[in-house]
This record gives structure tokens, sequence and C-alpha cells, in this order.
């Protein structure tokens, strides 16, 4: 379960700072804080932030290189020069080659264009350079998205007597190309270094065409959010005025590819740049290329269906890259400060999407790699927390090569330096952060507070994305109305505080949502419009609860505790609860990953005081990160196989899958029932049954036990519908409890009767 942690928290003199921006803003104080959090603490950074706009542009010219780059193509233009553009195969090299071409057009250079496909490694290489002079010979190579890190190849290109500009934006290694260098991450008098490769090579079209580069912002835009660079300071206003662009006018290549509807930020980074993407990782980039630079819409056109395959047959690809490497992760475990994974038959273009599902999940830094040879080529991504770029750099002595920034990198190893690698920065990680670091959390700005006002006013931050992401906001709740949207759907909706909320694919939640727990519901505000009208609602993110809490829950835990009695019993290691206590004490402190502690009645827990500082989850685990954990009653079937250690504190009983995890349960555990159990009390709840005529309401035993008014506890009751469940007299239908007429059976026939049949008083 995520840790809900406040986005920001202010001084009393920073409060009253916040009230005062507000009020000379006419603005709210929850978005005043959010902008005042965001590094805006002032009325005038505010405005800025509020209304991004071409004013806010910086000069090119305050960009180290930027001034000898343009005299150096000025010379080129008038003495007739050939002229190559080298750029990258991912969406922001693509973007830099479509601006940098038509402003070397416009400025009186027609170039040629080259870019690699992902097999031929990150950057330029001796083989690529060889291929461009057999084709061009060109007497000025400029590169964009990528060269700062290439000095030896940028000398090979000097002996082949070229000149050579290098546009990049990723951090810069400790030897610079002997050239013409801009990179706005260079000492000079340029204030913003987080524009991205298309930024940069927007800024030098400024350079060269002044204000005919704007009608190029489109391309920037869209690379500028696929690059995943914060979207703050001058990336802000680039990305705004692109938006406008395209809204005005859009370009047949970014509308071939973004469909229907309003294209915003997230659009384009969810659905144009994705397309992009696929290209180059399926190893055609000259097809992203060819299409963003075309101008003919029948040959846009196609390419774009071309794009539209590719991306179909990645996502595939992906899904099951993905599957094979979480085997790999269940059978190897994961219980370090780091991933790290190569495969055989892995492409080189999907890794890096592969890593950062895995870092998502596991959240933690994660390194997939494509054997090749003896060499391993690969990506790295990770964690909000964690800079990926500083521990590479500091075990770069088992590195070949390696290039990024703080949550993205392209990595080359020596396929004998691999373990060696993930020692060492499992190393530099443990040494570096602390597990506070690593932990999943959910960031919110508040509570939910004056729903219309604040919603309308969040419009005015888009747009969001890496550094200005959505705000998030919490509301409290105990038992909600949550219902499916329609019978089955993935869907829900419920209201809390008057308040409308929809949570996609949260049927898993439905129970907890349902239940009496205590929770806060972490949400995101949308404004809809629907046939003139404007509906505010809130998106559900996800849901954290006290699972400690509630006694109408109580219920639901049974009916999983039953289930699970009608299942085999684990192999477990018994031991006495001491030794349990001692154990679950030593696994804690020695790691934060690998130990799920398993129990099906929560008055157990007070007999292990240790595990209060460990969240306790219901049902099953909102995170497959193998942190460790407490789960309550698991869901029949819930895979604890990634685990190392599993110990139940009562029944090992739970009808998990367990894996090859080592499995401990407690010999004084056991924990009796407080109902009847006798065949009389079953008799008289099936007595009751007869009386509702083939179905009840109910779309789980603990539902219908709640619904069946059978002058017996619900407990009782619960217990009934379980024996009666596992002999057939009842059965599940399109989510619905049926009664099965004329089925004859014996109750011994019942595991859960059979089980628990002593008496029915608690034992202790």
């Amino acid at each position: 379960m995520k840790k809900i942690i406040r986005e920001f928290q202010f001084t009393p003199d920073e409060e009253a700072k916040v009230a005062s921006l507000a009020e000379e803003l006419n603005i709210t104080r929850t978005t005043a804080g959010i902008l005042y959090a965001r590094g805006n603490d002032s009325a005038e950074k505010m405005r800025v932030f509020l209304h991004p706009s071409r004013e806010h542009f910086l000069s090119p010219f305050l960009m180290r290189g930027m001034k000898e780059a343009v005299e150096l193509l000025t010379r080129a233009r008038d003495e007739e020069w050939r002229v190559a553009v080298f750029g990258d195969y991912d969406a922001d090299g693509i973007g830099a080659l479509a601006i940098m071409s038509r402003a070397l057009t416009r400025f009186g250079i027609e170039p040629y264009l080259y870019v690699p496909e992902r097999a031929d490694g990150y950057g330029m290489s001796v083989e690529a350079i060889d291929k461009i002079f057999d084709e061009f010979l060109p007497d000025l190579l400029i590169t964009v998205d990528c060269g700062i890190s290439n000095a030896r190849e940028v000398e090979y290109l000097k002996e082949q007597g070229a000149y050579v500009i290098v546009t990049d934006h990723h951090e810069l290694p400790e030897e610079l190309p002997d050239c013409i260098v801009i990179n706005p991450k260079l000492a000079d008098d340029y204030p913003y270094d987080n524009l991205c490769g298309a930024g940069v090579a927007w800024k030098l079209a400024s350079a060269l065409i002044g204000e005919e580069a704007l009608g190029l912002l489109d391309f920037a835009a869209l690379s500028t959010v696929a690059d995943s660079v914060p979207l703050l300071g001058e990336n802000r206003d680039i990305v705004a005025e692109g938006l406008k662009l395209i809204a005005h006018n859009p370009r047949r290549a970014i509308a071939e590819l973004s469909g229907k509807g309003e294209t915003t930020a997230q659009s384009l980074a969810f659905t144009v740049a994705p397309r992009i993407n696929a290209a180059g990782r399926m190893g055609d980039a000259h097809a992203a290329l060819d299409m963003f630079t075309s101008e003919d819409d029948d040959e846009i056109h196609a390419l774009a269906e071309k794009l539209n395959g590719y991306n179909v047959a990645r996502q595939k690809y992906c899904d099951e890259m993905y599957r094979v490497a979480l085997a790999h992760i269940y059978a190897d475990g994961a219980y370090g400060n780091i991933i790290m994974l190569a495969g055989e038959n892995w492409s080189a273009g999907t890794v890096g999407i592969v890593a950062a599902r895995i870092a998502e999940q596991f959240n933690r830094p994660a390194l997939l790699f494509v054997k090749s040879g003896d060499m391993l080529r690969g990506s790295a991504r990770s964690i909000d927390n964690v800079n990926i770029f500083e521990a590479l750099k500091a075990c770069s002595e088992h590195i070949e090569e390696f290039g990024g920034h703080s949550q993205a990198a392209g990595v080359n190893v020596r396929a004998d330096k691999f373990e060696a690698l993930k020692a060492a920065l499992d190393a530099y990680l443990g040494e570096h952060y602390t597990r506070e670091d690593f932990a999943p959390v959910l960031p919110v700005c508040g509570k939910a507070e004056d729903f219309a006002r604040v919603a309308t006013e969040l419009e005015m931050l888009e747009p969001f994305g890496v550094g200005n992401r959505r705000p998030q906001f919490y509301v409290e709740a105990e038992a909600t109305d949550a219902s499916p949207l329609k019978p089955l759907s993935p869907h829900l909706s419920l209201t809390v505080n008057r308040m409308e909320f929809l949570s996609f694919n949260g049927a898993q939640n439905l129970k907890l949502l349902r239940s009496d727990l205590k929770k806060q519901l972490v949400f995101e505000y949308n404004i809809s419009q629907f046939r003139g009208r404007e509906y505010i609602k809130g998106y559900l993110r996800a849901v954290n609860y006290d699972g400690n809490s509630g006694k109408r829950v109580g219920l639901d835990l049974l009916c999983n505790r039953l289930h699970a009695l009608g299942e085999e019993e684990l192999p477990a290691t018994v031991l006495p609860c001491a030794a349990i206590n001692k154990l679950l004490e030593e696994k804690l402190s020695a790691c934060a990953y690998g130990l799920c502690v398993v129990c099906h009645d929560r008055t157990v827990l007070k007999n292990y005081p240790v595990l209060k500082s460990v969240p306790t989850e219901l049902f099953s685990l909102s995170s497959g990160s193998v942190c460790n954990a407490v789960l309550v009653s698991p869901d029949e079937g819930t895979d604890l196989s990634a685990f190392r250690e599993i110990v139940f504190l009562d029944s090992p009983a739970a009808g998990v899958f367990a894996g090859k995890a080592a499995l401990y349960a407690a010999k004084e555990g056991a924990v009796g029932f407080d109902f009847d159990c006798s065949r009389e009390g079953l008799l008289a709840v099936f007595a009751a049954l007869k009386k509702y005529d083939g179905a009840f309401v109910g779309e789980s035993l603990a539902e219908a036990a709640r619904t069946v008014k059978a002058g017996v506890s619900e407990e009782q009751t619960a217990f009934a519908l379980a024996v009666f469940h596992e002999l057939g007299l009842l059965r599940t239908e399109n989510g619905i409890l049926r009664i099965v007429r004329g089925v004859k059976t014996d109750l011994n026939n019942s595991a859960i009767y059979r089980k628990i049949s002593c008496g029915g008083k608690r034992e202790n």
C-alpha cells in the first residue's frame, strides 16, 4: 500500500505568504499553495506560470556556442557546403530532425538527414559516419539530440575533413567533443537547462530564421512531452504555444496520429509519441523520419498506418517480454536495491519500456539488457527519488558506455561484468539512499475542498507532465455506495461528500470501498463537457485504508477464511509464537523486501508487536513490489510467489499460490469461531433459503449473508452459505448467488464443515 504524503508543508510564514498571494491573484489558497510549492514564490512568477506564452522565450544567443554555430552555418550556406544532420531514433530525435531540416531549408541549406536504427546503438558511431560519407560526403555535420558523449567520433569526423556542430541536452560527460557544442547544461548565460533535444534544435532554428521558427513549435512541444523533461520554465511555454498551434492548424503528420478529440500534453505523450517511438523500436526509424519530414498528404497517411501497425506489434511484444521478465524476477527474487535482467532474444527497442514498467511495479531502478555476443546493450529506468545517472557514473568502472539523465539512461556493459555492475549498483544505492527513498508514496496537495472553484482553477495549471504533475487530493470515507457502472463492468462509480467519483478498472477495490474501513480516496479533479454543460468529477487513483478498522468488514474477512479452510494446508515449518516473533524481527530488520505475513483473523496480530510498523492490507496486496507486508484473509488464488518467505500467523490453509517461498506457521496461532457450527444451525439457514425464489441479492457470500434473514447471526449465515456453496447447493451465475435444486449430498463432504464443526466456540 502506498503511503499518502503531503506534496508540500508550509511554515507559518509561508502560509501567510501563500494567503497573501492568493488574495492578490484572486485564487484559492489551494491553487496558490500548489503554485508556491512548485517554485512560484511571487505574484509575478505565478502570473507567468498561469499564462505561459512565447513572450517568455529566452534569447537563443544566451546559449554557449549559438553565435559560433550561426556563423558557421551562414558560411556553409554562402559557400554552398554539403550539410548533414545526424539525429536520434526516438520521438525527441525525430522531432529535432524535423525542426532542423525545415529550419535549414528556410535558411538556404538543403540538408541530408540521417537517423540510425536502434540495432546500431545510441549516438554516433564510426560505422554510421562511414555510411554518411559513402552516400553524401558532408562538409559539415550537425547532431541533434545526441553527440555530447561522442568525443571520439567527432575526432573521426574531423579527420574526414568535416566541421561538426553538436546540439544535445543530455548530461555532460567528463570529456566534451572538440567542436562547437550547444547544450543548455553547459556553463553559460542561458538560465534554463532542462530543454529536450528538439528544444535545443528549436533554439538553433530560432537563431537562424527568427520568428519563422515559431511555426515549428508543434514539433518542439511533441518532443518535449515525449522525452519526459520537466514541464516547467521555458518547456512549459514551448508546450503551451505548440498546443495552440496544433489546435489552430494541426500539422497533417500529428493529426494522423492524434485521433479524434482535443490534443493535450497527455494525448501527445500517450498517443502520438508512442507511435513515433514504435517505428524506432521495431527497427524502422526511417518511417517516422519520412513521415515527419514529408509534405505529401498521401505519403503521410500511408506512413501513419505503418506506425500504427508498429505500435500494435510493439504493445504485444512488450506485454510478452514483460511476462517473461516477471517470470525471471519471481524465479530469482527481487530483494535488493536494483533489478537487472538480460535476455538473449529481447529487442533493444523495447527493453526501455519494459524496464519502466518493472521500475514502477517494484519501485526500484530497473536495468534490462539485450545480449549481443560478449556485450549487453540495455536501458535503465529509475524512480523519482533515485538518480540512476549518478549511480551509473559512480560504478562506471564496470561499464563500457552509458549516457542519459537522472531517470533514464542507455547502458552498454560486457557480459562478464554484469554481476559486478549489479553488486556495485546495489551497494551504491544502499549507501546513498534510505528505505524511505524506495517506499512507494502517493503525493497529495491536501483534502478535497471547494470542488467547483478548485477544479476550474486547476485547469489553468495545464499542461501537466513531468515536474508539473496533475495535483491529487484525498477525501476521507468509510462505507460508500460504490457499484459497477453497469453489470459486470470493471469500472465503478461512487459518491462521497456530494461529489461523484469514477474508478476506472477499480472492480478489485469494490469490497474495500463498500466496507466500513476508514479510507482515504486519492483522486484528481476532472471537468467534462456534455451537451453544453460542465460536470465536475473525481477520478479515483488509489484507495488507502486502515486495515485494522471497521466492524462490518469482518464478515468479508470471515468468508475468505471459510473458503481457505476448504483448501489443502501448505507444508509450512511450524514454530512456537516466540520463535515466529524472533523470525519476524530478524527478517524485517535485515531487508525491506521479500516477507509476507498472512493471517485470517485480525485479532491474532496483537501477539506480534513487531508488525505494528508494517502496513496491514486486506484481501489482496495493492502493490507487486514485494515490499514486506501483512495480508489478512487473502482472496482465493492470491499469488505470493514473488516473496522469499511467507509466515502464517494462524492456519497455513490460505488458498494462496506460494511458489518457492519458504513457509512458516505459528504453532499456537489457530483461532476458533464464535457462532453455531452445528448441523442444526446449518439446517436452520437452509430452511430460510427456501423462502427465496431461486436467487437472492448478493455478489458475494458476505453480501448474501447480510441479505438472508435466517434468524441467526450474519456470521453463522455466512458459514452455512460457504458450506452449501462448497457442496454445490449454491452457485454463482452472472455475479448472483443462486440456489441449486435437487442436489443430494452429505455435510461431511464439506471440508469447511469437517474442520470447524467442533461445537462452534472460540478456542483459546
